[in-house]
């Protein structure tokens, strides 16, 4: 049989209507920066996708920078908020303890090579930052900071973030928020949040890898990363990928993630598994989460055999973990949540799409007890 993949969080398989507008686009010749009619006419398409998306994340179109990934987009976000912050006197980096590593590397490489003092926002043990923390923090030094960043919601749990609350505790100070998970899946108001940036990836809505945009303020000018043509409000410079841009639009417009389909078959699986295995422990906030990404722990397992066994059975899931050369290490957002070593290293993720269906849900079902059993087992020996 096909694999059933459970891995959406990671990356998700491209719409049809995605590949079909990219092919288009990939025919069609012409720079978007030449004068000429077929540069101009690629520059058409590139802004026609530029008010789409704009639409969609509730921003003006002039206010998206597309980026070769959300990766990218973060690294401009924080290094290029920091330097403009830092000519007046600000060096503090305050970021969530559940960021992504595209925000944490960032504000770790800020701290070694910039000198920026990076200060990590606490979560409760449902993975919800502690917006106490962060108000009594500003409270002494708010004077200091020079941004926030704080993820919409939590790749490896899904747990939405009170962002709305967090602008309002910043006041002047930047907030700078990374969506790819949220956007297309739940309500997401750029404007509405009141953030400074915001960042988003197509590969998770059903457009191409390597392509994503940062949202940024419009009259925020921050110094740029990459040096060049000027393209993209002279933040991004290079020649624009204007097929991915094009798919990525059409991916999005197409509105074929429906949250309360899938949020049905998330919730049929979480009370399965407990039904199934009753020792299982959701990890994060019940309420206020993504609707695909589920992640569980095994008591008296090894996350990393679960999955080759998951893997073997046919079906691709995650670890709650990451592997740095070659080392299993665990999970920095589970740890934060207040697990230990050993809890965390017993966890995965399921993660579901729009083209999840119930009958996958049903066979994974049929097979994690026999996965958890044979995992438990080789954890004793």
């Amino acid at each position: 049989m096909s694999s059933i993949y459970l891995d959406h969080a990671a990356t998700t398989p491209m719409l049809d209507c995605a590949i079909d507008a990219m092919t288009t686009a990939l025919s069609k010749l012409g720079n978007p920066s030449s004068l000429h009619t077929p540069g101009r006419s690629v520059r058409k398409d590139i802004e026609e996708a530029r008010e789409v998306i704009g639409r969609e994340v509730g921003s003006l179109a002039s206010e998206i920078i597309f980026t070769g990934s959300g990766t990218e987009a973060n690294n401009i976000a924080l290094k290029g908020l920091f330097w403009k912050r830092r000519t007046e006197g600000r060096n503090v980096v305050l970021i969530s303890a559940i960021e992504h590593h595209a925000i944490i590397d960032p504000a770790q490489w800020l701290a070694t090579h910039e000198k920026a003092e990076v200060v990590e926002i606490p979560v409760t043990n449902d993975g919800v930052i502690d917006c106490a923390f962060v108000e009594e923090f500003l409270a002494k030094r708010a004077d200091e900071v020079a941004l926030i960043a704080v993820m919409h919601s939590n790749n490896e749990t899904g747990v939405l973030q009170p962002i709305s609350e967090l602008v309002n505790l910043a006041g002047d100070i930047p907030v700078h928020c990374d969506a790819v998970q949220s956007f297309g899946k739940v309500p997401l108001s750029f404007s509405e949040l009141g953030l400074t940036s915001l960042t988003l990836s197509a590969h998770k809505i059903g457009g191409p890898l390597g392509i994503g945009a940062l949202v940024l303020k419009r009259g925020i000018e921050i110094p740029a990363l990459l040096h060049g043509g000027g393209q993209e409000r002279e933040i991004r410079s290079g020649t624009l990928n204007t097929p991915s841009i094009v798919a990525f639009a059409t991916a999005i417009a197409s509105h074929q993630y429906l949250s309360d389909a899938v949020t049905k078959l998330r919730d049929y699986f979480i009370s399965s598994v407990h039904a199934l295995l009753p020792d299982a422990i959701l990890n994060g906030a019940k309420s206020a989460r993504l609707p695909g990404i589920v992640n569980f722990t095994f008591p008296g397992t090894q996350s990393d055999t679960l999955l080759l066994l998951m893997d073997s059975a046919n079906v691709s899931c995650s670890t709650g973990s990451a592997c740095s050369a070659g080392v299993h290490e665990a999970s920095h957002v589970l740890l934060a949540m207040g697990h230990t070593e050993k809890t965390a290293q017993s966890s995965l993720r399921f993660s579901l799409g729009a083209s999840t269906t119930q009958s996958d849900i049903d066979y994974v079902l049929s097979v994690l007890p026999d996965v958890i059993a044979r995992g438990r087992a080789a954890n004793l020996s």
